[in-house]
């Protein structure tokens, strides 16, 4: 047990049947581990000490009726202040306590409160009285109790629409989330029916480029193939005709020995040996019987116009 100075005695020593005093001890702290070794002591005294604060296992203390805490600089209780639910009496006169935790509400047993000389909330203030008498304590302790109810009711509704808030979030982000996951699944099958589809186009093009391509060479081998298929019906004709050019050839080609010939015997030395006489000579009856059949013509062409 600690003291603000002094030596440490036993807490049996200060046991008188049910009740342990440890006001006015000077205490900085709670010997909770000394406590809980004593199940007998239901009342507990710890006035009048320096308590700025209870430790969190003080709230394995649930033997405790009675409770007297005040005349200390309490700031404020454990959040499971809650747990002693057999505390029937409760003194936390002239303390520093603003608002009560909300596991206060847990304390059915309650019978009796003094929350006085305490800087409590303006709501709490209200609700808890002024306990002048042991009737105001007693309703007090019954008004507190409804109060911190309400309040731990309204803190679980508010953590209940939280809750519901987030499910509904957390259901609209999975909905959201489906939907985000059913239209990819639909673009990809867009884009893969789109890339068939463009496949196919290529393959379709591919085809008839092919088929194309065959049908030309199909139609140039044909086109080849028809005047060696075709050369004997037409055969005469082309002989016929081969035969004329050979004609013509030989007929201009004795012409133009003809000329060379007549050229050689008028303008070089040869026209006075014999063969160049007689082609001379030969020239001379043509070109006189020309010019006489000429002449014929143009007395022809006169009698007829008179």
């Amino acid at each position: 047990m600690s003291r603000g100075g002094g030596k440490g005695t036993s807490l049996k020593d200060k046991l008188d049947g049910n009740e342990l005093d440890l006001s006015l001890c000077d205490l900085n702290e709670v010997p909770v581990r000394e406590l809980a070794a004593l199940p007998k002591a239901t009342i507990l005294d710890l006035s009048c000490n320096n308590l700025i604060s209870l430790p969190s296992d003080f709230c394995s203390l649930m033997h405790l009726v009675k409770l007297d805490l005040s005349k200390n600089r309490l700031q404020q209780l454990p959040l499971d202040f809650g747990r002693l639910v057999n505390l029937q009496h409760l003194d936390l006169l002239n303390n520093r306590l603003v608002t009560l935790p909300v596991s206060f509400a847990q304390l059915k047993n309650l019978k009796w409160l003094d929350l006085k000389d305490n800087p409590l909330d303006p709501v709490l203030a209200k609700v808890a009285g002024d306990c002048l008498d042991e009737k105001q304590c007693k309703q007090a302790a019954v008004k507190v109790l409804q109060h911190m109810k309400a309040i731990q009711s309204e803190q679980d509704r508010q953590r209940q629409r939280k809750l519901q808030a987030e499910r509904e979030m957390e259901k609209k982000r999975e909905a959201e989330q489906r939907a985000k996951e059913a239209q990819e699944r639909e673009l990809r099958k867009r884009e893969k029916a789109e890339e068939k589809e463009r496949r196919r186009r290529e393959y379709d093009a591919q085809k008839a480029a092919k088929q194309e391509m065959e049908k030309k060479t199909k139609k140039e081998t044909v086109h080849t193939r028809k005047p060696a298929s075709g050369s004997r019906p037409p055969q005469p004709p082309r002989h016929k005709h081969s035969w004329s050019r050979s004609v013509l050839r030989v007929l201009l080609f004795v012409l133009l020995c003809v000329i060379c010939t007549l050229a050689a015997c008028k303008l070089t030395d040869l026209q006075r040996q014999p063969l160049c006489v007689s082609v001379n000579t030969l020239y001379e009856d043509v070109l006189a019987a020309l010019q006489n059949h000429k002449t014929l013509q143009n007395m022809l062409q006169q009698n007829s116009q008179q």
